[in-house]
């Protein structure tokens, strides 16, 4: 696999959360990425996220209720800044996968398959958390350079 470059990713989890369709501007950088977070993301940005997690046959709103309690889904327009980064950090961890696997249904199937190196945690779960993200971040970078499966 050819290296990624810090544009190749944050223009993935741009992507994963919208991408310009979501957001009407073009996030290229890591700086523009945390501009948007802090205005907080748009409501859609989640349930895009939540659509590239979900396996089949599971619910996507269950997934979107558990970031944001559904009454305050359904009333807001925008994330809060602490839902904004829930949503990024899990599309963050979706970019870096896909990148590896280079396919939507391995990458979906790897994050819902629980993991000896997570504690028997699913990535997906782990993620829901800064320190678990940065341990599924750390799990796919050592299963690219191929010190893990």
């Amino acid at each position: 696999m050819p290296a990624r470059t810090a544009v190749d990713i944050v223009e993935r989890v741009a992507d994963v959360l919208g991408g310009r369709a979501v957001f009407h501007v073009r996030v290229r950088t890591w700086g523009d990425l945390d501009r948007v977070v802090r205005a907080g993301l748009p409501k859609r940005s989640l349930q895009l996220v939540a659509r590239r997690l979900v396996e089949p046959g599971a619910s996507v709103n269950a997934f979107v209720y558990d970031v944001v309690p559904s009454a305050t889904f359904k009333r807001r327009s925008k994330l809060s800044l602490d839902e904004s980064q829930r949503t990024e950090r899990l599309a963050r961890v979706i970019a870096l996968t896909e990148a590896l696997w280079d396919d939507e249904r391995e990458s979906k199937a790897f994050l819902n398959r629980p993991h000896p190196l997570l504690d028997g945690d699913t990535p997906v779960h782990a993620a829901r958390t800064e320190l678990g993200a940065r341990r599924v971040e750390r799990l796919v970078q050592d299963i690219e350079h191929g010190l893990s499966l």
